[in-house]
């Protein structure tokens, strides 16, 4: 009966698997070609087609777009909705992850204190006049994706100095730690220099708006390692979730998973959050909203954590930059918006959200 019972446990998420994962390729282009296709600049939609048509391999389509057009798309829009993609692709697969890891359902990809150290890493380049944002020798992403790793290190020593071995509760307590010193550093340097304040918060209130093919070359590499550790560890996860003595007893290092998949995820926030700013909640909507429809096994939650998480932040970001044009609002206010409820509503139901 048991042995019947754990292969219907298994079998039930592999019928879910071709359907769901169409549903989110399909959510994904959706989203991405609804936010291609829609901007102040009025391009002709169907022209927008035969342009992407026209770039394909062995195919030849005149499109109609003036040169000015197609620079619109190419290098403004077409960056901009990868670069979201990525983003929210990481965030999301991050966030099921730390909670897959944490047994947490309300753990998110800041929980080391990545947000607070890449809070700070920007502040310190904008305040010294290093950049602004824009440009491939700009140090706000770079001195930004520093702080985060800095961040993550620091709760790894002071998590497992702390007894993390034996709890990874003592690794959540040391992020909580990193992230209250280093937010207040960040907010003596903002008091020190109110002449900046503007521009920090326009960067911590996360935003897309100036993306660039430079942003989606320099996300991309850290963000594919990143999902691809995590993806090759969720079978291992799956069998974590019986606790660390079964899984040990089946050949598994809970330990080393543990590490590699945690490492992996700061890793990915952290050059998420260099290029884009803090948006938060991604990692705790998208995941739970793929369990309601796929389930708790995280051979499936993780795959379609990428898929959904794209496609939430590209009609995120579409909506940010339609809802009051032409002016934005920031990307992260909308997710706030969305995800404070959610995380309500999960932090209500947190005991029946990963059984």
């Amino acid at each position: 009966m048991s042995k019947a019972a754990t292969s219907s446990g298994l079998r039930t998420p592999e019928r879910l698997r071709a359907s769901v994962i169409l549903v989110g390729a399909f959510a994904c282009i959706l989203a991405m070609g609804t936010s291609l296709a829609i901007g102040p600049a009025g391009i002709n939609k169907t022209a927008i087609l035969r342009e992407l048509i026209d770039r394909l391999p062995f195919i030849e389509m005149e499109s109609g777009l003036s040169p000015i057009h197609k620079s619109v798309i190419w290098e403004v829009r077409l960056p901009r909705i990868l670069l979201g993609g990525l983003v929210g692709g990481t965030l999301a697969v991050s966030g099921a992850s730390y909670q897959a890891v944490f047994r947490n359902p309300l753990a998110d990809p800041y929980l080391l204190g990545a947000a607070a150290g890449a809070g700070l890493g920007a502040t310190v380049a904008i305040v010294t006049g290093s950049g602004d944002g824009i440009g491939a020798f700009d140090l706000v992403p770079v001195l930004a994706f520093l702080g985060a790793m800095g961040a993550v290190i620091m709760t790894y020593f002071l998590g497992y100095s702390s007894g993390a071995r034996r709890s990874p509760s003592a690794l959540l307590l040391a992020g909580v730690a990193v992230a209250a010193f280093l937010t207040a550093i960040q907010t003596f340097i903002q008091q020190q220099n109110v002449e900046s304040i503007r521009q920090v918060y326009s960067w911590i209130l996360g935003r897309l708006n100036t993306s660039s093919w430079t942003e989606v070359k320099l996300l991309a590499p850290y963000a594919f390692l990143a999902i691809l550790v995590m993806l090759l560890s969720r079978r291992a996860l799956d069998v974590m979730r019986l606790g660390d003595t079964e899984a040990s007893s089946v050949g598994l290092r809970p330990q080393i998973v543990r590490f590699s998949v945690i490492a992996a995820a700061s890793l990915g926030t952290a050059a998420s959050v260099s290029v884009s700013g803090l948006i938060a909640f991604v990692g705790i909507i998208v995941p739970h909203v793929v369990r309601l429809l796929a389930g708790t096994s995280n051979r499936i939650v993780l795959p379609l954590s990428v898929l959904f998480g794209s496609a939430f932040l590209a009609f995120v970001d579409l909506l940010g930059r339609t809802l009051v044009s032409p002016a934005e609002i920031p990307i992260g206010v909308i997710t706030a918006f969305c995800g404070a409820p959610f995380f309500v509503l999960v932090l209500r139901t947190s005991q029946k959200a990963l059984t």
